[in-house]
């Protein structure tokens, strides 16, 4: 009985969390659906052929790289803070958050900064991150189609350099105040840069990053493998890896065809597999 209960209860809690995602889904869509009609880049499409797997990608994706990467993340910081060399951990669980979310948001965007640029160049990684580059029609929706693995490492390399500069703390089963302000501002920045917006953000392009900004990494020329921060374009420009210019990217995508089915996208790109996404960029 208490076992039914237990179940019961979890199943629950997993429902809510389903319809919260729900719900932001449909907050999303009421913006970005009618900005991308009305200031469209590209034609605009409300349905596309891979919409529904996209739909899919964006509920997986909400759940399963946050739960692989809370243990190791928790594990990192009690261990830290268990060590706490000069106290320098118990000094900083204390700045105020008005101090530690600018600080988040840099670091973070440093070390997705290199894993993203990793996973263009090593071909392993490559395989998982093919998946995002193979949108040909870039829109606010195609910020969700993204292979778990990558997610999770990507994030990893975002969250790790935060916990190891004390900038978070292990709190339970919620997330540092500072790292869930950082996570909310992060994505739903990047549903706007991924955006079918012809807007220009102007002098502070080269601030924090816009649609012109991202929709270049997403490019299928010669272009290609520039762009690689998600919100401060001074890290690309730091680099050596940005590119601006005042046109927009040709042409979306990648040379190899990834399956259009979301089972097969999942495993298409494991070791043991013979992918169709990882021959060329």
């Amino acid at each position: 009985m208490i076992e039914h209960s237990h179940m019961a209860h979890h199943a629950w809690i997993f429902a809510k969390d389903v319809l919260g995602l729900a719900m932001w889904l449909v907050m999303l869509a009421v913006i970005f659906v009618p900005l991308e009609r009305l200031f469209a880049l590209h034609p605009a499409q409300i349905w596309r052929k891979q919409t529904g797997v996209d739909l899919s990608w964006y509920f997986i994706n909400s759940f399963l790289p946050a739960m692989v990467i809370a243990l190791p993340l928790a594990t990192l910081a009690r261990t830290l803070r268990s060590v706490d060399p000069g106290g320098f951990y118990s000094w900083a669980a204390h700045w105020p958050l008005w101090v530690k979310v600018p600080l988040v948001i840099v670091v973070s965007d440093i070390g997705s900064y290199w894993y993203h640029r990793w996973s263009h160049a090593n071909p392993l990684l490559w395989r998982f991150h093919a998946l995002h580059h193979s949108a040909e029609h870039v829109d606010w929706l195609v910020n969700v189609r993204a292979h778990p693995v990558d997610l999770v490492f990507n994030r990893l390399a975002g969250l790790v350099p935060v916990y190891l500069l004390g900038l978070a703390i292990s709190t339970g089963p919620r997330l540092d105040p500072a790292v869930a302000l950082v996570t909310i501002f992060g994505t739903a920045w990047t549903f706007f840069i991924h955006a079918n917006l012809r807007w220009r953000l102007g002098p502070i392009e080269w601030l924090i990053s816009s649609p012109a900004f991202h929709h270049w990494h997403h490019t299928n020329d010669e272009h290609r493998d520039h762009n690689f921060a998600s919100i401060f374009p001074f890290i690309d420009k730091v680099f050596g890896t940005a590119w601006l210019p005042n046109y927009w990217p040709p042409v979306y995508g990648i040379d190899a065809k990834v399956p259009p089915h979301l089972v097969a996208q999942l495993i298409d790109p494991l070791p043991d597999q013979k992918p169709a996404a990882v021959a060329d960029k």
